[in-house]
């Protein structure tokens, strides 16, 4: 009887054993899991702060000051168009007149060479920029053109470098890349007081300028949004 008591008793403690070294082994599990999902949620938190950072670099927006007033911008001027389609220079019937004299600073139309500048790059400086009168050429054709004074600060010119990248990546504005910054030639006429940079553009009906003391992408985005390529005269020339 004893034995058997003794047996009893042995096997109680052998399955009060494997009942706490199962409830040891789910509490590992549970920790385990627990773990698991804490290093998981650190992660996803990681992809979102760096995907986050990634779309705030990539939104010319967030490049220079914030808005209108803070870049000392003026309102849009309109101007009278013309010269449409009136060729000079090389190549026409007026091969002598190389140099037009605009009506504006910079020109938003005018006549201009039969070669617009293609493939126009994203960014000039000084030392690379085309002919004044090649870059109307792509006014007609759509573009928009941001020009900067060269007393710009080589910081904000760095800032539009990046913002003419970025432009012209996103085809649901410009289309077809039908952006460029260039440095302005001062021997072609002066900027107002203050004022370091201006884009211009070219309208099917009209001319359009715009004149900040500083960048701002936020008003280049509107700008450029508000006066796409398809408002031109030849919208679908390169």
């Amino acid at each position: 009887m004893a034995n058997k008591n003794a047996e009893k008793d042995r096997k109680a403690r052998v399955e009060e054993m494997r009942k706490a070294q199962q409830a040891a082994e789910r509490r590992k599990n549970l920790l385990v899991v627990v773990a698991s999902l804490a290093v998981v949620a650190v992660l996803v938190g990681v992809v979102f702060a760096v995907i986050r950072r990634e779309q705030a670099a990539n939104d010319i927006t967030n490049i220079g000051v914030a808005s209108a007033a803070a870049a000392s911008c003026d309102p849009v001027v309109t101007d009278e168009a013309a010269g449409g389609s009136v060729h000079v220079g090389p190549g026409t019937d007026q091969a002598s007149k190389t140099t037009v004299e605009y009506k504006t600073v910079p020109p938003s139309s005018g006549e201009h060479y039969a070669q617009p500048a293609f493939p126009a790059s994203a960014f000039y400086t000084a030392d690379d920029r085309p002919r004044l009168e090649a870059l109307v050429h792509n006014l007609e054709h759509g573009y928009s053109i941001v020009w900067y004074s060269e007393s710009l600060p080589k910081a904000q010119q760095d800032e539009l470098k990046r913002i003419s990248e970025l432009v012209r990546d996103n085809d649901e504005n410009v289309g077809a890349g039908k952006f460029v910054v260039t440095a302005w030639d001062p021997a072609r006429g002066a900027f107002p007081a203050g004022k370091n940079l201006a884009i211009s553009h070219w309208g099917a009906k009209q001319g359009y300028r715009q004149f900040c003391g500083s960048v701002s992408g936020s008003v280049i985005k509107d700008f450029v949004a508000k006066y796409p390529y398809t408002d031109s005269p030849e919208p679908n020339a390169q």
